[in-house]
């Protein structure tokens, strides 16, 4: 009966932008499309899902209600310790070269598993994080499934408008970072 339910759930995979800030967001929103009815796996790279699990500790993930489950997939980073904080540019860089392959994977494997499990429901939607468009892009396209792209601005950014910076100091400023290592040949 139990299996049956979930094979009638849509199936929302979500992935964060491998930060505090937006896994924060990120599961805020699951837990509440959880709520909803939605069957969700939330990705997270394996160095967040380390940190998760020694900050939660190791039976987090058996406490976890019945639809809701964590997937891991690499950053492409090079190993570091738990509680070291990673620098900016290299989550930036690893989103738009590296994750892209695992998280395709990933969908392809969900689905799969859909197929040859009775009652584990397809990848209905990806709900990614606005900075993940290199990753959920390709997974779109190539199995057919919508995405939702989540922009959880931090309360700085507004706040820099509210006191005279500009949409296009805080737009020139993700490009930089994000966009203009694709569009500018060194």
């Amino acid at each position: 009966m139990a299996s049956e339910e979930f094979s009638m759930k849509p199936h929302a995979l979500c992935l964060p932008f491998p930060a505090q800030s937006h896994i924060g967001a990120m599961l805020k929103l699951a837990k509440l499309l959880h709520r909803k009815g939605l069957y969700i796996t939330f990705v997270n790279t394996e160095f967040n899902h380390r940190r998760l699990l020694e900050a939660r500790g190791p039976n987090f993930l058996n406490d976890l209600p019945a639809g809701f489950r964590f997937v891991t997939i690499p950053d492409g980073l090079p190993p570091s310790e738990a509680n070291a904080t990673q620098d900016a540019v290299s989550p930036c860089q690893s989103v738009r070269v590296v994750m892209g392959a695992p998280f395709c994977e990933l969908v392809g494997d969900l689905n799969q598993r859909a197929d040859s499990i009775s009652g584990f429901p397809p990848v209905s939607v990806i709900v990614a994080d606005g900075f993940m468009t290199f990753t959920t892009y390709p997974a779109s396209e190539m199995y057919g499934i919508p995405f939702v792209h989540l922009y959880s601005i931090a309360a700085s950014c507004w706040a820099s408008l509210q006191f005279g910076g500009s949409w296009a100091q805080i737009v020139l400023g993700f490009y930089w970072v994000l966009i203009s290592p694709i569009t500018h040949f060194y």
